[in-house]
């Protein structure tokens, strides 16, 4: 299954992609968050197609996307999991996997803006696959890791190299401001993606192409790092972990790039779909 979340107005609400075609899931009564995975949310809901795919309404077009997961308890972010990506920015591939989270208030849709933070100088982009967790886990063996796992989603870990690097402390300052973490277009059950380890990940800024990968190139893969992470802190239903980044970030070139307003970010990765994002600049509330 692909599942979606759409937007009406202010509420987002569940939806699904059958053959290509978007379709309202209001009737199944429940959103994509913790109590949906946690009382085995995809099993009933693959139920309820199987049954009322009839009376379900197409969406119209255009479909105006939000995050595929509603609000998770945590967003826990794997760094220098490529050891290209780790030689770019002059560092050693790690012999652990490196653990950053990036706040909850940062999650938003694939194709919203992404704000370009109060006094940032080098906001920059990261394609990654994310993984979506279907039921809690709390020391999970390696071999039965997948047993864990919902789906996947394409994320872009958008990340201040300043605030990160450069202003003390750990990443997480660099890694958690608001809309830093666009996700989707939708997540992908695990029966979508054949080979999660041969998948292609890309990402282009303003029509020209910065990173091409592959999955193939992960140093920890994911049964490893689902394992890993829950050794250190119980993953909750409909919890993210995203699972690093290729070559071919702004920080890594010579010398750096960084994204400034009216810039455009695409990315997309196989069977996950694309999503697109416009830098904007920080404006205050009013």
């Amino acid at each position: 299954m692909k599942l979606i979340r759409w937007r009406k107005g202010n509420t987002s609400l569940p939806g699904i992609i059958l053959d290509d075609q978007y379709y309202d899931l209001s009737i199944f009564g429940e959103d994509y968050d913790e109590g949906f995975f946690e009382t085995d949310g995809l099993e009933r809901l693959e139920k309820f197609i199987k049954t009322s795919k009839s009376d379900l309404k197409k969406l119209e077009e255009p479909v105006e996307l939000d995050s595929p997961v509603a609000r998770p308890s945590k967003i826990v972010c794997i760094g220098l999991n490529y050891a290209d990506h780790a030689k770019e920015t002059k560092a050693q591939p790690p012999a652990e996997p490196v653990i950053f989270l990036k706040s909850t208030t940062a999650l938003f849709g694939p194709f919203d803006p992404i704000i370009i933070p109060k006094n940032s100088k080098k906001t920059d982009w990261e394609v990654e696959l994310a993984v979506v967790i279907s039921k809690k886990a709390s020391y999970v063996d390696e071999h039965s890791a997948h047993e864990y796992i919902a789906g996947y989603c394409l994320h872009n870990d958008v990340s201040e190299r300043e605030f990160q690097i450069e202003r003390s402390g750990t990443w997480d300052k660099g890694k958690g401001c608001d809309h830093f973490a666009p996700l989707g277009p939708f997540l992908a059950t695990q029966d979508e993606i054949p080979d999660v380890n041969q998948l292609r990940l890309w990402l282009k800024v303003n029509g020209k192409i910065m990173q091409d990968g592959t999955t193939a190139n992960l140093i920890f893969k994911i049964p490893f790092l689902v394992s890993y992470v829950s050794q250190f802190m119980t993953l909750l239903p409909g919890d993210v972990i995203s699972t690093g980044t290729p070559a071919g970030v702004g920080l890594g070139m010579n010398p750096p790039v960084y994204l400034v307003p009216g810039d455009v970010v695409e990315l997309g990765i196989d069977g996950l779909g694309t999503a697109r994002q416009q830098l904007v600049s920080w404006q205050p509330v009013t």
